[in-house]
């Protein structure tokens, strides 16, 4: 009887059905402790800052501030250099230049031209030839003044109230020398066009009366500073200067439609 035999002998006795021996003993699975949701995961290697030490972690903080700082100081500095002059240019800008020269000189200037810091108004007046054959002078009509009440109050002004006398008076100085002589071909041009402006705004003034005939008109600027705010040392003139354009005659056939 070879051993496996002997074992099936052993496993049964005189009058019972043989049956398979029972398994070896194995010890049970050890019980899994009680942990957390995902705490069997293997925790992910920091990066970036995070991954370096406290002391590194403060060394590369510091360099960002130093980073920033310095931005934010050139930001500020090439701003300064390009903006018009103002109060803070005028303290400090030695300390400004000496920061832009020579690596970061700037050829271009923030709102060039300069913001307007006067006032400039457009007036006229006219020599009029009155019915009994006399010639009398107009006071001067400040149009610009006029422009500003109809606008003032007025949600919706018009276009031409806006802008048809400035635009006008800009197109006049910019093709005309100190002198008042034009400067290129369009000098002509502007005159006309100033001219013409003048001679309707006056005659919806009424500038020539009851039967008279406006013959020639003058138009001047008057300029005034803008005063400075009360927080700048600033000192400006406040006395007016005048520029002052020569007699434009009327045509007689524009003369006399305005008549009638």
């Amino acid at each position: 009887m070879d051993a496996h035999e002997a074992g099936s002998a052993v496993r049964h006795g005189p009058g019972e059905e043989p049956h398979d021996a029972p398994a070896a003993d194995v010890p049970p699975p050890a019980p899994r402790p009680e942990t957390e949701p995902g705490a069997d995961r293997v925790a992910e290697p920091r990066g970036g800052v995070a991954a370096l030490s406290l002391r590194y972690q403060i060394t590369a903080a510091l360099a960002l501030a130093v980073v920033a700082i310095t931005v934010c100081v050139h930001t500020a500095m090439v701003f300064l250099h390009v903006a018009p002059s103002n109060t803070v240019t005028k303290q400090h800008g030695q300390a400004i230049d000496d920061w832009i020269y020579p690596e970061f000189e700037q050829n271009w200037k923030l709102f060039a031209p300069n913001p307007l810091q006067q006032n400039i108004a457009v007036q006229a007046r006219a020599s009029v030839a009155t019915a009994d054959g006399r010639i009398r002078t107009t006071r001067w009509y400040d149009l610009s003044a006029e422009d500003g009440r109809a606008i003032d109050g007025n949600p919706l002004p018009s276009h031409t109230q806006q802008n048809a006398l400035r635009r006008a008076w800009d197109f006049f100085v910019a093709t005309h020398d100190a002198e008042n002589r034009p400067v290129g071909l369009r000098g002509a041009l502007s005159e006309s066009y100033l001219r013409r402006t003048v001679e309707l705004r006056l005659e919806r003034a009424d500038a020539a009366g009851d039967g008279g005939v406006v013959e020639r008109v003058q138009v001047r600027s008057r300029t005034t500073n803008v005063r400075p705010p009360k927080w700048s040392d600033e000192q400006v003139s406040d006395r007016p200067t005048y520029r002052v354009l020569p007699w434009w005659r009327v045509p007689e056939a524009r003369a006399e439609e305005g008549a009638r």
